[in-house]
Parts: C-alpha cells; sequence; structure tokens
C-alpha cells in the first residue's frame, strides 16, 4: 500500500511560481513511478508531468513543457513541481500519482491517468488570478 499527499497549491498571479510537493510513503515508495494530474471543473483528468523511477525519464504535456519542471528526491521520498510562468488556465485541482513501471515509456502514465494510475493523493489547488 502507497499513500500519497500533496501540498503547495495556492493563488498566484499570471506569471508567479508555485511548487508542488508530492510527499510519498509505504512500501518502497522509489519503485514507483510518479505523476502529477490536474483536472479543471467539468473535465476529465489530465497528466500535466510524469516521472520514471527506473531511469528518471520525465514527461510533460505540450502546455506546459518550458514553464513546469518535474524533480524526484530519493532520499526524502518526493516528487516536486515547480511551476513557472504561471496562466490563468493552469488553475485547477492538482493530484499527484503513482504506479509500479509497468510500461516502458514514463508517457504513457501521464497518458492514462484513468486507466494506469494506482494511488493518488488528495489533491491540491492552484488558483491562477490577478
Amino acid at each position: 500500500q502507497l499513500q500519497l499527499m500533496e501540498s503547495g497549491g495556492g493563488l498566484v498571479q499570471p506569471g508567479g511560481s508555485l511548487r508542488l510537493s508530492c510527499s510519498v510513503s509505504g512500501a518502497s515508495p522509489n519503485y514507483f513511478a510518479v505523476g502529477w494530474f490536474r483536472q479543471f471543473p467539468g473535465k476529465e483528468r489530465e497528466g500535466v508531468s510524469c516521472i520514471s523511477s527506473t531511469d528518471g525519464s520525465t514527461f510533460y504535456r505540450n502546455s506546459v513543457a518550458g514553464r513546469f519542471t518535474i524533480s524526484r528526491d530519493t532520499a526524502k521520498h518526493t516528487v516536486t513541481l515547480h511551476m513557472d510562468n504561471l496562466k490563468p488556465e493552469d488553475t485547477g485541482v492538482y493530484y499527484c500519482a503513482a504506479s509500479r513501471p509497468r510500461f516502458t515509456e514514463i508517457r504513457v502514465l501521464c497518458e492514462r491517468p484513468d486507466q494506469i494510475p494506482e494511488y493518488w493523493g488528495q489533491g491540491t489547488q492552484v488558483n491562477v488570478s490577478s
């Protein structure tokens, strides 16, 4: 069993930055691939960025590439999402999720939020507004 807990959401002005942190606890937390997902009101959850547990490879959806950076601290069992140059359209609830590394490319975790993740955090709200 794995537990995930997000922190770091809040209100920020357009162009600002936020750092989201996902704390992973339980059995063998570093074994699991981890991703960040978000959900807008009335929309399905979408993958934002994911990081592999085997080779450290990463994936970003096109709309955040160049603005967001995902990283992993295996000693602290945390996965961080640095978000720069935030836009109003980034507003939503952000979740971290984990999966056993049962795929060859990390993008699979991000591209199939309804199928691949096995454990989810409770979510943290991000609001980008002036």
